[in-house]
Parts: structure tokens; sequence; C-alpha cells
């Protein structure tokens, strides 16, 4: 970081944070994350912002060397990501087993590094952080469509007392390539309410809904079907 600093450096720093900012924001908005374009821009922008004007006081004389409070400016970029971590932990939302935004959290962290990187004039080293950014968010995600993952949720059948067997609805799910386990099964009145748990493996997409849940609803004796994935 020079000790001195020119208004043509701080222009030069300023456009590369929002260029970054503004790449990594088309990401996420791109896919429905809670941060989007703005928001990504402007998490780096204060980033850099807070790290130039690090960079002007590194040549503000603060306390004698011999007194007992001595000016540390570095606080002011850790300050920065202190907080941005209560923004990211914000971002993160847990519903029942399922939790969400860890992704766009981790983003807003990485921003914010970035608008570090250029506040501070650490050009390359911002630039070459940028692209492995670009290629982990953009590249991988198309990788992570093509790999087979382990999926599970949970089915519930509400059905008559009498048919369909469990062996029949049992058999129906397992011909279309799907695992099943029986969990439980209630009886009120006149109806069975079963659980099942579903295990397959597959494309991230692949079995929503399953292909046996249509001709499964449609045979006789069943009232009713909920399916649920799980994480």
């Amino acid at each position: 970081m020079p000790t001195t600093l020119r208004w043509n450096d701080i222009a030069l720093r300023l456009a590369l944070t929002v260029i970054a900012g503004a790449l990594i924001g088309l990401n996420r908005g791109e896919h429905g994350g809670p941060a989007g374009l703005r928001t990504t821009m402007l998490a780096c922008l204060a980033a850099s912002v807070a790290m130039i004007q690090t960079n002007l006081l590194i040549v503000t004389v603060g306390k004698t060397h011999d007194s007992f409070v001595v000016m540390d400016i570095m606080r002011l970029p850790l300050g920065i990501l202190s907080g941005m971590g209560f923004i990211g932990a914000g971002a993160i939302v847990r519903r029942d087993s399922m939790v969400m935004g860890v992704t766009t959290a981790a983003t807003l962290w990485f921003v914010t590094v970035i608008g570090l990187c250029f506040g501070g004039g650490q050009n390359i080293l911002g630039l070459v952080s940028l692209g492995l950014g670009l290629v982990i968010l953009w590249g991988l995600k198309l990788v992570e469509q093509h790999c087979l993952q382990d999926s599970k949720a949970a089915l519930t059948v509400t059905a008559d007392k009498g048919k369909p067997a469990e062996e029949e609805i049992l058999a129906r799910i397992r011909s279309a390539g799907f695992d099943v386990s029986p969990q439980s099964v209630a009886y009120a009145d006149s109806r069975r309410t079963l659980s099942y748990q579903i295990r397959w493996r597959g494309h991230p997409d692949q079995g929503i809904p399953p292909s046996f849940l249509a001709p499964l609803s449609s045979q006789a004796g069943i009232l009713g079907l909920d399916w649920k994935k799980m994480p």
C-alpha cells in the first residue's frame, strides 16, 4: 500500500471495485439471491472506500511513539469485516431442517474482501480473486447441475382402509426407481394415513415431482398425497 495516493489511483480503485461488485451481483440476482446487484456493489464499495481512507490516513501523525495510546488505522478495515459478518449472518435463513442463504452470506464476505483489495491498491490480487469468484459462482453452478446427488423426500398417502394394499403402493414407487421405507401408519374412521421416506440418486431437479406420483394419485382408493422434498 503506497503512502501517497493520487486522485487517479483512487479513481482506478473505485472503478475496479464497482466492476467487481457488479459482476458478482449480476450472478446473485440471476439466481434469485437475496443480495443482488445493488447489495453486492454497496458492500464492495464500502469496503473499498474504507481501505482508501485507511491508505490516506497512513501519513497522518497520531500519538507519539512513547504515548500510552497509539493510533491503529488498520482497525478500520477489521471493523468492516466484523460488521459484514453480522450482515452475512442475517442473510442465512433456516426453515425446519433446510438452511438457505449460505452462498449469499459467503458472497457478501467475498465482495467485501475484494473491495479491501482494490481499496488498498492490490489491484492484481483483486482481479485474480474476482476471476476465481466468477468461475466458482458461474462455472461450478453448471458442474453442480450435472453431478448426481443423494436426495430424499417424505410422502404421506391418505387412502381407504381396504385398498390399495400397502404392497401395491410400495411396488409402484419402487418400479419408478425410488427406494422407499415405510415410516408409520395411522387409522381414522374409514381412512389410513401412511408415511414413507423416499430416497433416490440423480440430478438435483430429478424426481420433482416424481414420475410415480400422478399414477398413484389416480389409483382406486387413494384419497390424497403429500410430497415434500427434504434437504
